[in-house]
């Protein structure tokens, strides 16, 4: 079995995120773009993702809970939720969408963000547990004076842009 396990890390290594979720069962869109560390649950084949959506690094999705401690009571319990994300949906690096959760068309979720509850269609949400923060228009309105307009830029040209550009023009928290 670690040798099935080992050849199968090797194989997740060179196909791309996306095929790797096409090929594991997961309902994908197109123009998805899904980083290599996404943990995808056991139960893949309950997660549908629309088109244009961002997996960012370290996220993970669960389709199921069902621990130990309640299977003491009860043996054969495991409870299921599946998982949708929509359209141009954005989850940030490390966020944890818990089962049930539908995360809706052009919302935002937070980096390290625990999502317990669905989130409506261009809302923005962060925290543990995840909580509605503002919506994405008005998160485009406070921060559109930091865009650097980097987006196509090489490495070598975003960094001369950043590194030349005046203190004032970053976040600052």
């Amino acid at each position: 079995m670690n040798r099935i396990k080992s050849l199968y890390l090797e194989l997740i290594k060179i196909i791309s995120p996306v095929r790797h979720a096409r090929l594991i069962g997961v309902n994908l869109g197109s123009n998805c773009l899904i980083y290599r560390s996404m943990e995808w649950p056991s139960e893949p084949y309950l997660v549908t993702i629309g088109n244009n959506v961002q997996l960012t690094r370290g996220v993970a999705i669960h389709t199921h809970g069902g621990g130990n401690v309640i299977r003491r009571k009860v043996p054969d319990f495991d409870a299921f939720g599946k998982v949708v994300i929509k359209d141009w949906a954005y989850i940030g690096s490390h966020a944890q969408i818990m089962p049930g959760v539908t995360i809706g068309e052009g919302a935002m979720v937070a980096a390290g963000s625990i999502v317990t509850k669905s989130v409506p269609d261009g809302m923005v949400v962060g925290g543990n547990p995840a909580r509605l923060l503002c919506s994405v228009d008005e998160y485009l309105e406070r921060n559109i004076q930091y865009n650097m307009h980097t987006k196509g830029l090489d490495e070598k040209e975003k960094k001369q842009r950043l590194l030349t550009l005046d203190e004032n023009l970053f976040l600052r928290k």
